[in-house]
Formats: C-alpha cells, structure tokens, sequence
C-alpha cells in the first residue's frame, strides 16, 4: 500500500538568474543596433520627387492626335502622379479637361494619351485607378 508521508524529495539548489546575456547568446544583429532605425527612416523617408516623363509612344500619340500639352496640363499630371502614389494608384487613368491619359505612377511615366472626344468610344483596360482633374 502508499505510504501517505513522502519521503527523500531532492530539491536542487536555484540560484537567483541575472538578467544579463552571456557574450556567446547575443545575436548577430545586435552588433547593429541603427542598422534596422536607418532602414526604417530611409523607407519613411517622402519619395524624392522625379520629373514625369513622357513615353516615346505617349509622344507618337499626342503628336498624330494633335493634343498640346502645355506646361500647366504637364504639372497637373505631375501633381495627379502624387496624389494617386499616395492612394497605392499603380496604372491609372487622369483625365484632364483637354486629354485622358494612361500612367504608369511607379515609374512616373505617361503611357499614352487620348483625345478627350475619342474617349468616349474607347475601352480602358487594366486600369487600377481614375482621376478627373
């Protein structure tokens, strides 16, 4: 039968545990500890700004359509550009009051570009965004 009493319990000796690593368990990043902070501010860093480019086929097209693009519709559609990059816009379509146009905003570039009368007939495809402005 059990006896009820216990008997012979070995209880090992605890030390109090410091809080401190041993030089051997740190780890390997720990040697650069600004390293991730640099990455972070470099990623939160505003995007320099690059001037909007027009494509060779987005000129071809404004030429045979006979669109000018004067100065003031070439900073409208700059300032488009940031504001769909701010709203994850990729491949967007901007229409101004003279033209539509297709562009690519990762890359700060103007596909191509239409007749705001021939819009109307036309069917745009992977488009992820529009503006009007």
């Amino acid at each position: 039968m059990t006896n009820d009493k216990i008997k012979n319990i070995l209880i090992p000796q605890v030390n109090k545990v410091s809080n401190k690593k041993p030089d051997n368990l740190k780890s390997p990043n720990s040697k650069k500890p600004d390293e991730f902070q640099n990455l972070l501010n470099k990623t939160l860093e505003p995007q320099k700004e690059e001037a909007l480019e027009i494509s060779k086929h987005a000129a071809k097209r404004l030429e045979e359509r006979d669109l000018k693009m004067d100065t003031n519709e070439f900073f409208k559609l700059q300032d488009a550009v940031k504001k769909l990059r701010q709203k994850g816009g990729r491949d967007s379509l901007v229409i101004t009051d003279k033209a539509a146009y297709i562009v690519d905003v990762n890359n700060n570039r103007v596909v191509t570009a239409i007749d705001k009368a021939e819009m109307a007939e036309n069917v745009f495809t992977k488009i992820d965004s529009t503006l009007m402005i």
